[in-house]
């Protein structure tokens, strides 16, 4: 069982964090103010950078990082993907780490590669789309999952991202000492018998 929390409307502190990734604050404010369930799109690197992953799979990192380690920052989910906030920088570092993690792990496994999916990753130049500060919006298909709840949340780097990436994937891969099963024999479910 997880312990990521459920945490899903934004704080007035979290959403003055939100804001002040953006060039005009203020009007931001005013907007959520005015619309609490209008998303709005910000710009990464200054506040925040985003890691955008599959929703599976980034659920599967959440869990890593709640259970196994630090915990994570905010965390939203937007069209099929979870947008994990990172701290400023992490969109530039996380890829390199990912290629040298991927070549290392295939030296230690044997040619097989960990199955880390596609991460996007918004930094600087870049913006996303965040939730509105209220429930889930079906309209845009996001919501929060950890919402920003200080002016100072705690952003993870790039080698927690890495660490929980890795961890995540090695966990879904399926190792078996048996050969695979004949496809065409009769198999039955013993477990019920009395």
């Amino acid at each position: 069982m997880s312990s990521t929390p459920n945490v899903s409307d934004v704080t007035s502190d979290g959403a003055a964090w939100l804001a002040s990734a953006g060039a005009y604050p203020r009007s931001t404010l005013a907007l959520w103010e005015e619309r609490p369930d209008a998303p709005v799109v910000l710009p990464c690197g200054s506040a925040f950078d985003v890691v955008s992953v599959p929703t599976v799979f980034g659920r599967r990192m959440l869990d890593r990082m709640w259970d196994e380690g630090p915990g994570s920052g905010p965390v939203a989910e937007f069209r099929g993907r979870m947008l994990l906030f990172a701290a400023p920088g992490t969109a530039q570092r996380l890829p390199s780490l990912l290629e040298w993690e991927e070549w290392s792990a295939r030296g230690r496994q044997g040619g097989r590669t960990v199955a880390v999916p596609p991460l996007l990753c918004h930094g600087a130049g870049d913006a996303v789309t965040v939730p509105a500060l209220t429930g889930a919006s079906p309209r845009s298909g996001s919501r929060w999952l950890v919402a920003p709840d200080t002016r100072l949340p705690w952003l993870p780097g790039p080698e927690i991202l890495l660490w929980a990436a890795v961890r995540a994937a090695r966990a879904a891969v399926r190792i078996s000492i048996f050969p695979s099963a004949d496809q065409d024999a009769n198999v039955y479910d013993v477990s019920r018998r009395r």
